[in-house]
């Protein structure tokens, strides 16, 4: 049959790649809006201000564990209260609204991997879209074409938007720092009053070893 002869001649091998690509993309999205992002529970309080005191030593000072004035648990450094997930989240990043889900300490490196595959699969459709159109100055042309047209131009804006999101992610990553310390590092206490102006910067190979291991 054609369907067998396609599958001798390899045609299906990339249909196949691209599906499974969604597939996974869809599961990982799932997989990060609906796991928890590192929320504090009030039964972890005990013991997690020892040692907490001085946690970096750039820091003039001891930096006091907070209690957080909404769900009042103890806030471990690098957290922040979601107002929105009414919880503290750790090494809380940002609360994205695409996920309906914080960006924090558990579901961080998930993300990365969910906006990698999305790049990939904007770019591949973006291919495909783009290759099935062909140019002519008229209108019975632009009747025909204006499906692929819309679909390319939509997917052109989606990927320039996940491409910089992605980017200034693993660039905020290699310096280990979040998008909430970078937009507030005015406000922060414990990056205040840092002799550095990033006190958890080990180094960009240290700092991708540590978030993605």
């Amino acid at each position: 049959s054609d369907l067998q002869k396609q599958e001798e001649r390899g045609e299906l091998l990339q249909p196949l790649i691209f599906v499974s690509l969604v597939l996974c993309s869809i599961l990982l999205y799932f997989k990060v809006s609906l796991m928890d992002p590192g929320f504090v529970k009030p039964e972890e309080e005990e013991g997690e201000g020892k040692g907490q005191g001085v946690v970096i030593p750039q820091v003039a000072g001891d930096i006091k564990l907070q209690r957080c004035g909404y769900c009042l648990v103890k806030q471990p450094m690098r957290a922040k209260h979601c107002q929105l997930c009414q919880h503290c989240v750790r090494r809380y990043d940002h609360h994205c609204p695409w996920l309906e889900n914080c960006v924090g300490e558990r579901n961080h490196p998930l993300f990365i991997v969910y906006l990698s595959v999305q790049l990939v699969v904007l770019l591949w459709g973006g291919h495909v879209a783009w290759s099935g159109l062909y140019f002519e100055q008229s209108w019975e042309w632009l009747q025909h074409n204006i499906f692929l047209l819309v679909s390319f131009l939509l997917i052109f804006i989606f990927t320039i938007v996940v491409l910089l999101l992605l980017l200034s992610h693993l660039y905020l990553i290699s310096c280990n720092t979040t998008t909430w310390e970078f937009m507030s590092h005015h406000r922060i206490s414990y990056l205040r009053h840092s002799e550095l102006e990033n006190p958890f910067d080990q180094g960009i190979i240290l700092n991708l070893q540590r978030f993605f291991c």
